[in-house]
């Protein structure tokens, strides 16, 4: 099982690695299909998407299909011209795209990906072994994830691209139908729900574990955790108006960055080892015989599953597509290249260095692992709590905008009566759960098990092959990637099923 999984994620590196040496061999027309009657090769009247040059033109609906204004912007459009005619959808290339650079989107896409999900993989890897050279083929498998997401994310950019596509739901929606939009539509909204849960745990912790350190030891976690919910979380979930906390989300990724700094510090002073300053504050650092051998068996997908919730953003592709200047999926293909590469350096960074200080014994949330009594990492937790408090609000609007979309409620009937029942209702929904889970590790195995295998791997592989069986005659590299689109679908499905059930069984 394992030896297949491997084995699947370097093909996946394979085709990205071929895709890197030249993108847009992806995109190749196909050969014209020879149509000729009479001796005469046929053409037809086709468009094609817009691009930077004049000579083509948008496709062109037909007039019961338009508003009044959009057949007006029809009629003032170039013509369209002949072409032999192409028996698949014409080469992806540049609309008119956003304003946003390749700077500007690698850094966004940074900060979307890399959050306090890396600091429970030590815990995962713990999970597998407990000798340090484990950390070798994790790390091997840590990156054959991570190119097997900046592929699918790559893939969500194609499909907008061929379908003219600007949100998740709309690219599902134009290659599997309208019917089933429901599924990506609730797999979007649970994946939000599990990350403001998932926030809600670590903001217990961590305001519980800055307390102790200003010497107020007996608060409880549900004390902090109901405290820094009702005086931070509520009133800014209450916000309409949430422009204000856009520059904070820089405050996340540097806070992060900071956190991984500081573990360096105390794995290379030894403040955690045995007569270190700390160490009489924690547990024993656990470290035994089992290396890599012990990722030769079912336990590794639990440890998949955690390093796949890392790296689900990619119900994000289609904004980040539509924003970049100049499109082109060779530029896109820049962005996810660099933006997935630094999460990956900061994934096994967190990894090696919370793994190397406490071995076995990491905690679901490394940073609960450091002593109070350190100053250096109570401010990383600061940095952390907020970090998080900033993005709370912003990823809670998700969940209520998507409850209300699923429930159907027009925008003028979502009065600021209705929002605030709304917030409260569901804020109080993920505080109870907050105070019941305790095991950060656990949620983000499920988030990666469950709906984040849907979003990363089954859900861009699904409209793939279905934008790539509306093509008429699509080439063999297509057809190639089509077949691996349907290895991907099953290895999503594969490791949801038994990544679930053995990420539950392993906490029981």
């Amino acid at each position: 099982m394992t030896k297949t999984i491997i084995g699947l994620m370097f093909s996946l590196a394979i085709i990205v690695l071929l895709q890197c040496v030249d993108p847009s061999t992806c995109f190749e027309l196909p050969t014209p299909r020879d149509t000729r009657r009479g001796g005469a090769v046929t053409t037809k009247r086709v468009a094609a998407p817009r691009r930077m040059s004049s000579t083509y033109s948008a496709q062109r609906l037909e007039p019961a299909d338009l508003s009044p204004m959009e057949h007006q912007q029809q009629q003032q459009a170039p013509p369209e011209f002949s072409v032999t005619e192409y028996t698949a959808v014409e080469k992806p290339t540049a609309t008119s795209g956003g304003s946003a650079t390749i700077s500007d989107e690698v850094l966004n896409l940074v900060k979307t990906i890399v959050g306090a999900g890396i600091l429970s993989f030590p815990a995962a890897v713990g999970k597998c072994g407990n000798h340090p050279s484990i950390l070798f083929p994790v790390s091997i498998l840590m990156v054959g994830v991570g190119v097997a997401a900046g592929y699918m994310y790559s893939l969500i950019g194609r499909v907008c691209c061929y379908k003219q596509a600007s949100s998740f739901q709309e690219a599902w929606s134009k290659t599997m139908g309208q019917k089933t939009r429901i599924l990506p539509t609730f797999s979007v909204l649970a994946l939000s729900f599990i990350t403001i849960l998932a926030y809600s745990m670590v903001l217990g912790d961590t305001t519980q574990m800055l307390l102790r350190s200003v010497g107020l030891v007996s608060v409880h976690r549900t004390t902090a955790l109901l405290g820094v919910t009702a005086t931070t979380l509520l009133p800014l979930c209450m916000l309409k108006d949430l422009s204000s906390l856009t520059p904070f989300s820089f405050v996340g990724l540097m806070g992060t960055l900071y956190t991984i700094l500081g573990m360096g510090i105390r794995l290379f002073t030894k403040s955690y080892a045995t007569g270190g300053k700390f160490a009489a504050d924690v547990g024993a650092t656990t470290f035994g015989s089992i290396g890599s051998k012990g990722l030769w068996s079912l336990s590794t997908l639990p440890l998949i599953c955690t390093i796949t919730s890392g790296y689900v953003a990619h119900f994000t592709a289609p904004k980040f597509y539509k924003e970049l200047k100049n499109n082109t999926m060779e530029r896109f293909n820049k962005v996810v290249t660099r933006s997935f590469a630094i999460s990956a350096v900061a994934s096994l960074a967190s990894t090696w260095l919370g793994f190397l200080t406490f071995g076995a014994g990491s905690l679901g949330l490394v940073l609960n692992n450091y002593s109070a009594k350190d100053s250096l990492m109570s401010l990383s937790r600061l940095a952390i709590a907020i970090s998080l408090g900033s993005g709370y609000p912003l990823c809670f609007s998700g969940v209520r905008d998507g409850i209300l979309d699923i429930a159907n409620v027009r925008e003028k009937d979502r009065t600021n009566g209705l929002l605030n029942k709304i917030t409260v209702g569901i804020l109080s929904f993920v505080t109870f759960f907050a105070v019941l889970v305790k095991d950060f590790g656990l949620v983000m195995a499920l988030s990666g098990a469950t709906f984040g295998n849907a979003v990363m791997f089954v859900f861009p592989s699904l409209m793939f092959r279905k934008a790539v069986k509306q093509m008429d005659a699509p080439n063999k590299r297509l057809q190639l990637e089509s077949k691996l689109a349907g290895g991907a679908i099953g290895f999503g499905v594969v490791l949801s099923v038994l990544g679930t059930f053995l990420a539950l069984q392993g906490r029981s």
